[in-house]
């Protein structure tokens, strides 16, 4: 299953709000932990290796190996 790299959610600026909302008053160290477990919590419901490693590429911002 390849990456879904085009906008994908409903109401995106929502999310982005909701996200924000969510790191409101952290310190650096909290919001840095907090955002470790969304990615875990993400990860872990995607589930599939593949695109977990396409993910991963694409946030270091190198081109996928062919």
């Amino acid at each position: 299953m390849p990456l879904i790299l085009t906008p994908n959610i409903d109401t995106p600026d929502d999310f982005y709000a909701d996200l924000l909302a969510t790191h409101d008053g952290l310190s650096k160290a909290d919001s840095d932990a907090l955002n470790a477990r969304l990615i875990l919590i993400l990860a872990n419901h995607i589930g599939d290796r593949d695109v977990l490693h396409q993910a991963l590429v694409a946030a270091k911002g190198t081109p996928p190996a062919a």
